[in-house]
């Protein structure tokens, strides 16, 4: 429990009270929830049992399924059936747990898209130098590092969460417990936090979609000097990096760099990236790659 606070729990209002249009959510929800967990499961089972996607880009792409998979986890299971329920309650840890999982997880899939980004720089700039620079090792030690970073991140917004004393309204304008919602909530001034908050996910998401964008900008100068196939083949793979990072950061820029002002397209952008990106993800990696839809096809045709 939070310091003079008298909430023991929080009402969650949703994305309609319409009771048609919950039904629709309910299913129209639990398909792409179901349909994100099978995706990313599959992406994850063939790069680990493949024997042809051992490259750095597929290690990376197996730990952005995974926290894909996970985000999504902490979010849509709880939508789609408060979708259905008349008491949306989520008691107060339920909703601490909830902003944790939610940052430490969508933390992890942004630090792994700069990962991916990083190694096809260094795949297309440094090609002589790319089995020394991006080792098994080098690899682990950078995922081992995003996670931590993720853990330090989210653990910053606990922090700020568990800061902010609620003395009687309890009812989240939204489907999931964030900071941002909360603030609303608070009886302080959240001036200070809303800085920090800004300063922190606002910071996290502008500066790695800055890094993202330079380093595509760099990839693509440097694709001249190629052969067109070269270009080709570098071009649709970093095509398809670039949309998942657009599809990500747009909403969460504009969800964590700005003041604690709230609007009413704010739920519909949030279902952007908390339910649509970590559907589209693999959709986009495999459409794309015809390494990994070969890797598929291989494993299936195994088990039959």
């Amino acid at each position: 429990m939070a310091l003079n606070s008298s909430v023991t729990e929080f009402i969650l209002f949703g994305l309609t009270q319409d009771a048609g249009k919950q039904k629709a959510i309910f299913g129209v929800f639990l398909m792409f929830y179901l349909a994100t967990l099978l995706g990313n499961f599959l992406i994850v089972v063939t790069i680990k049992t493949s024997r042809t996607l051992g490259s750095p880009m597929y290690f990376f792409l197996l730990h952005l399924s995974f926290a894909d998979a996970c985000f999504s986890t902490t979010i849509a299971p709880r939508l789609t059936v408060d979708a259905l329920s008349q008491k949306r309650t989520i008691s107060y840890n339920e909703c601490m747990t909830q902003v944790f999982a939610a940052h430490f997880f969508g933390c992890m899939g942004i630090f792994v898209l700069i990962l991916m980004a990083f190694d096809r720089y260094v795949a297309i700039c440094k090609p002589l130098r790319y089995t020394t620079i991006m080792s098994h090792h080098v690899c682990r030690v950078l995922v081992i590092l995003s996670w931590v970073g993720s853990c330090i991140h989210s653990s910053a917004q606990l922090f700020l969460a568990l800061r902010l004393p609620f003395c009687g309204p309890n009812v989240i304008d939204h489907y999931f417990c964030d900071l941002q919602p909360l603030l609303k909530l608070a009886c302080m001034d959240t001036y200070v936090i809303n800085l920090l908050v800004v300063s922190n996910s606002g910071a996290i998401c502008m500066v790695s979609f800055i890094i993202l964008l330079v380093s595509y900008i760099v990839i693509l100068y440097s694709l001249r000097n190629h052969s067109a196939e070269g270009r080709r083949k570098a071009l649709s793979t970093c095509t398809s990096h670039f949309i998942v990072v657009v599809l990500f950061f747009g909403p969460c820029i504009f969800m964590y760099t700005r003041p604690a002002t709230t609007f009413p397209m704010d739920k519909m952008v949030a279902v952007f990236y908390t339910i649509g990106t970590p559907l589209l993800n693999p959709l986009i990696y495999t459409l794309r790659n015809a390494e990994v839809k070969n890797a598929m096809k291989k494993l299936w045709c195994s088990q039959a």
